[in-house]
């Protein structure tokens, strides 16, 4: 992974309907902010909150265990564990991507068409879910990444077909992630879905095709609003580099303001932004733990999380979870609790979410006291 394999190293005219989601809903259907139904996560200005209190994200990345885990090679009894360790550890949330290139579990056609679903990345993510909520673990699912439109991925042309395409793409929406929203609707601890992996490097890297961002954003807008329309659950996009994020860069490409355009839909947009840093990011971009979200360059409108971080770093992370919740970021998702690759695992992460659990408990675990 570009980034990762970096950061290991060194440690468009935009006209209102020209894309479209199909039918359009009268806007306002769902709120954008207070309580959602039951016990679920919800945003409220710039916090999330639960029951009434704030929460802040104490969490990780585990990405997958088995590559295509959910319709692959799921092993309950890692998940089982590991959810385990991580309630231990004082984590309330973790960042999983339900498929990592499409080609399991859910697919499209070689002209971009919706495929299938199969029936056991279902059953996958209704035992993932439920352990989930056994633990007390708040899930961000991560519905797709850069690698499906990765050369080397066999199915690749059939992702970059699907997302020029609307047709296509309210066809995947209806196909997946519609059925996804109704199916999970009542298990709280899938508190948001992450549309993309770091789509920068669909749009900047000639492997993944230089996909434009009006195809990209349209995906992300008509997935959004469909969303919205069917679930209480939240929508982020993980950014790659803030620059992407922001419009002291190269431009927000998951601002209110752009979604709504590419789809005419006033449900298109994301509840909270959730960039990802690395270290070789911070010559160009700054370092987002020593200040604030809207300092480092979000436009101070939703929640803000810090998606990804290396667990090894030349700062502590211990440190760098304190200095996020200092500065007023709503939480940190390391990366990874698993140890998927050099930047560190469960050993690395535990004592940066244990400093946090005394730091700020009410806020880790509002639901039982801080206890």
């Amino acid at each position: 992974m570009f980034r990762k394999i970096i950061s290991i190293a060194l440690c468009a005219v935009m006209l209102l309907g020209l894309f479209g989601c199909g039918e359009k809903p009268e806007s306002g259907s769902v709120p954008r902010t207070g309580e959602a139904s039951g016990s679920r996560i919800y945003v409220d200005g710039t916090s999330f909150m639960l029951d009434g209190n704030e929460i802040w994200f104490n969490a990780a990345n585990t990405p997958w265990q088995h590559w295509n885990d959910f319709g692959g090679d799921f092993d309950e009894e890692f998940w089982d564990e590991h959810f385990g360790q991580l309630e231990d550890a004082g984590v309330n949330a973790t960042r999983i991507w339900i498929n990592c290139n499409g080609l399991v579990g859910v697919n499209v056609n070689e002209d971009g068409s919706f495929g299938s679903v199969s029936e056991k990345h279902w059953e996958d993510l209704d035992r993932l879910f439920e352990l989930a909520k056994e633990h007390h673990i708040y899930i961000m699912a991560t519905l797709m990444s850069f690698d499906h439109f990765k050369k080397s991925n066999d199915g690749h042309e059939n992702w970059r077909n699907m997302i020029k395409s609307s047709e296509n793409i309210d066809a995947f929406v209806a196909g997946y992630v519609v059925p996804l929203c109704e199916r999970y609707a009542d298990n709280e601890y899938l508190f948001s879905i992450d549309l993309m992996n770091e789509p920068d490097w669909v749009h900047e890297n000639e492997e993944n095709g230089k996909q434009s961002w009006d195809d990209l954003s349209n995906l992300f807008a008509c997935e959004a609003a469909a969303i919205h329309e069917n679930s209480d659950i939240l929508v982020t996009v993980g950014i790659g580099v803030i620059k992407y994020n922001s419009d002291k860069y190269e431009g927000n490409v998951v601002s209110d303001e752009y979604l709504k355009k590419l789809s005419g839909n006033e449900e298109s947009y994301l509840d909270f932004y959730s960039p990802h840093y690395y270290d070789w990011q911070k010559q160009w971009y700054g370092y987002p733990f020593d200040q604030s979200p809207t300092d480092f360059g979000l436009d101070g409108t939703k929640p803000a999380v810090i998606g990804e971080c290396a667990c090894i770093d030349p700062e502590p992370l211990s440190d760098r979870y304190e200095h996020a919740y200092q500065n007023g970021w709503n939480g940190v998702f390391c990366w990874t609790s698993n140890g998927v690759d050099s930047c560190g695992g469960y050993e690395d992460m535990k004592p940066a979410t244990l400093r946090m659990l005394d730091v700020a408990p009410d806020k880790i675990r509002p639901d039982d006291g801080g206890e």
